[in-house]
């Protein structure tokens, strides 16, 4: 249990968090002008922790919690149609004990996968500053230092990549790629388009494509 106790103290951190003054004031406006769909929900309204299963081998590194995804249900990938892309992928490679994530009490396991992200905040337009990244970036080693286990990291997006890259110091920085692994001497990097909206109604990603992706990363975890 000494373990979750670290997990649950980072956690604790990661959401009393007020370095990013931008993503602060919008994460907390989006939480009271609520989109109109979800008008009588009480929005979490603060920084996203990492969850899973500490003894995970893969690692999956999103960009930022949704406006009103995550910033709205309080867990990462919950709430939102890129987390329906994800979990789906997820639960179909054995690595989610269902395909769907709606609230945090939903139920929702992971086996041998922990789901984070490079920011914790909800930027406006999905677009963190790389200060604001950089700002962020002692959660993400902090992570690494307690899933001593992961083998396999999953970065969805180029933003996403660039946080691994600044944390491992990989220099030159490989060029992002769907598909493209990045071999470190510690982990296997496996790149892959984000599932936003913009990637899979436009077909950029399409689901055949996102589940290769879990199969590599579950293969290379081996």
């Amino acid at each position: 249990m000494a373990i979750q106790s670290e997990f649950n103290k980072l956690a604790a951190e990661i959401t009393e968090c007020h370095k990013c003054t931008r993503l602060v004031k919008w994460r907390e406006k989006v939480s009271v002008e609520k989109r109109a769909s979800y008008a009588s929900e009480i929005y979490w309204g603060k920084p996203i922790a990492g969850f899973g299963d500490a003894r995970a081998r893969i690692l999956v590194l999103g960009l930022a919690p949704g406006a009103h995804g995550a910033n709205r249900t309080g867990r990462i990938f919950t709430g939102d149609r890129s987390g329906d892309w994800l979990f789906r992928a997820m639960h179909k490679a054995g690595l989610a004990s269902q395909p769907e994530s709606i609230s945090r009490n939903d139920g929702l396991k992971l086996k041998n996968a922990w789901v984070s992200t490079a920011v914790r905040c909800a930027p406006p337009d999905n677009k963190p500053t790389p200060n604001e990244r950089k700002k962020c970036s002692k959660f993400l080693t902090r992570e690494l230092e307690l899933l001593n286990q992961v083998k396999v990291i999953i970065c969805l997006g180029s933003f996403s990549l660039t946080a691994v890259c600044d944390e491992l110091k990989i220099r030159p920085r490989p060029k992002f790629g769907h598909g493209v692994v990045v071999n470190h001497e510690k982990y296997k990097i496996v790149c892959s388009y984000h599932p936003s909206q913009q990637n899979t109604f436009t077909g950029k990603l399409t689901e055949k494509m996102f589940d290769s992706v879990f199969k590599t990363a579950v293969k290379l975890a081996r």
